[in-house]
């Protein structure tokens, strides 16, 4: 571990290492610090989704499709293969009502010049013919990607490392001081001086903040999601689906379900991999710091999957994972300057897009330590927006 450093950031997840990865860019001297392994919290038990198809048409969309742009030419640029591939995404619709709502989503969406369009019954059945046969039709994003998000976290902090960043792992955070113009930091390994802090801690980002002052409010909590790895034993989609209610469960909105559907806010989510396994999802519940995994979930997660792809009851399931994804009351992450701080930063709160957002996230901490024009606007991704008012989610 490092005693001095330019830019200390707390968190060795993916937004951390893309922060460690854009900011080491710039020449100044960049210390990680993780309290297990990389990759070892969120970012190692959830899909990898690059998506524009479920984010809010305006500045929740540009914020994906910048970060899109961004992944695609980190795929180009970093010497280690993260599985990127760029087939699109797609939602599918069970009823008329949703039909509806997803013309009008497909509308908003492209007022924003993003490549959407509608599928009809037709459409779906030249997508894979083990869609079940009385879904009406869905919508397209074709500018959505998918990582696997275990070996993107790696390129980039490998990429971070190369460009002379440090990493400290299994290092604990345990106070934070400002002395004078600069921070000091306690860890159970030592003291780091630094000027500035970037606290890329996930669902740990409150304590964290709280260890330099108890008072600022940083309204993260853990949402707890599961994932169902199987066996792909024959070519069932070449890419994401999720059904139209997932942007329901997402977003806190009514949905015709059963009442254990709603109780864990499962919705289907498929994604096929590189490796010829499939991850199926989702799940959304507020559940402590409990990371077990809960098999009346999963029952819930294959029964809801096996409505749209009725072929599924004859897969092998391999394994089931839980992971805690952090949750802000208005869905957005926090990417921020602390006020009365200056040099602390916040990136946090991702929900379950920080793989989505990661590499946006990075680059706009690089561009606020250097104080240039930001990539995207930051108003709505400020601190300050939860020191006054509650906001409502």
């Amino acid at each position: 571990m490092k005693q001095k450093c330019d830019v200390l950031i707390i968190g060795g997840g993916i937004v951390g290492a893309s922060i460690a990865y854009y900011v080491s860019k710039t020449g100044l001297d960049v210390q990680v610090v993780e309290k297990k392994e990389i990759a070892a919290g969120t970012s190692s038990k959830c899909d990898g989704n690059i998506l524009a198809i479920d984010k809010d048409p305006g500045f929740d969309s540009l914020m994906s499709t910048e970060s899109q742009k961004l992944v695609s030419d980190l795929s180009k640029t970093l010497p280690e293969k993260f599985e990127y591939r760029n087939p699109g995404s797609i939602l599918v619709c069970e009823t008329e009502e949703e039909m509806k709502a997803a013309q009008q989503w497909v509308d908003q969406q492209k007022q924003h010049n993003l490549p959407f369009r509608m599928l009809d019954k037709e459409d779906l059945r030249n997508e894979s013919k083990y869609f079940a046969d009385d879904l009406l039709g869905g919508l397209e994003c074709a500018s959505d990607a998918t990582v696997n998000p275990y070996l993107f976290t790696y390129a980039l902090m490998n990429g971070a490392t190369s460009q002379g960043a440090f990493l400290s792992t299994h290092t604990t955070v345990t106070s934070i001081k400002k002395v004078n113009d600069a921070y000091q930091v306690e860890t159970d390994k030592g003291t780091i001086k630094t000027k500035r802090i970037v606290n890329a801690a996930g669902i740990w980002a409150p304590h964290i903040t709280h260890l330099l002052d108890e008072n600022i409010n940083v309204p993260i909590e853990p949402r707890k999601g599961h994932i169902l790895v199987a066996s792909r034993d024959r070519p069932i989609g070449n890419r994401k689906v999720m059904e139209f209610g997932y942007l329901l469960s997402k977003f806190g909105g009514e949905r015709q379900v059963d009442s254990e559907l709603k109780k864990y806010g499962v919705a289907l989510v498929f994604e096929p991999t590189e490796s010829q396994n499939f991850l199926l999802g989702s799940s959304r519940e507020f559940a402590s710091m409990d990371s077990s995994v809960n098999y009346q979930v999963v029952k819930a997660i294959a029964r809801r999957a096996t409505r749209f792809y009725p072929i599924l009851k004859d897969m092998l399931m391999i394994r089931s994972y839980a992971g805690h994804r952090p949750w802000t009351p208005d869905h957005l992450p926090i990417v921020s300057e602390v006020s009365g701080y200056s040099g602390f930063y916040v990136a946090a709160g991702h929900e379950g897009d920080g793989i989505s957002l990661a590499a946006i996230t990075g680059k706009l901490i690089q561009e606020l330590i250097q104080g240039v024009k930001s990539s995207v606007p930051l108003e709505p991704l400020s601190i300050e927006r939860f020191q006054k008012e509650s906001v409502k989610g």
